[in-house]
């Protein structure tokens, strides 16, 4: 952890090292995230505001932690704004944003998105009722190996 006060910015390295995270990961998310907008000073330098370290924290606990895809988070971001990634970086062990149940985020598997055979009639509801019910299963799991 770095010594310096909460509302002090910090370098890319400063970052890397609070969050514990490879510098070339905060570089690559700034390209996928807009959100993520650090100060860039002469040379390029980034200086990162506190905001920027609690929206990454929030992040790194969707990525990495609760496996969400980089998509699945754009989502949230577009549904629940910004500033809930951001809540979720200021208080470690919050629970997450809650999914509904009828519109998971969740990205199939490339092989999935291949099959252009319809389900059978009746068949879609049961199946997206079973795909809600194994991500919230998921979740659980991922929850129980973080405690």
């Amino acid at each position: 952890m770095i010594d310096k006060a909460p509302d002090a910015f910090r370098t890319i390295s400063e970052a890397a090292e609070d969050l514990d995270l490879p510098q070339h990961v905060l570089r690559f998310w700034e390209t996928r995230f807009v959100q993520i907008k650090p100060l860039k000073r002469g040379g390029g330098r980034r200086y990162y505001r506190p905001d920027d370290i609690e929206f990454l924290r929030g992040l790194k606990q969707l990525l990495h932690a609760e496996r969400y895809t980089i998509k699945g988070v754009q989502k949230i971001i577009k549904e629940q704004g910004a500033k809930s990634v951001q809540n979720l970086g200021k208080a470690e062990g919050s629970p997450l944003p809650v999914r509904p149940a009828a519109q998971p985020v969740y990205e199939r598997p490339r092989a999935a998105r291949t099959i252009s055979t319809p389900a059978p009639a009746g068949m879609r509801g049961k199946l997206e009722a079973a795909l809600s019910e194994l991500i919230d299963c998921q979740h659980q799991l991922n929850a129980l190996h973080q405690a």
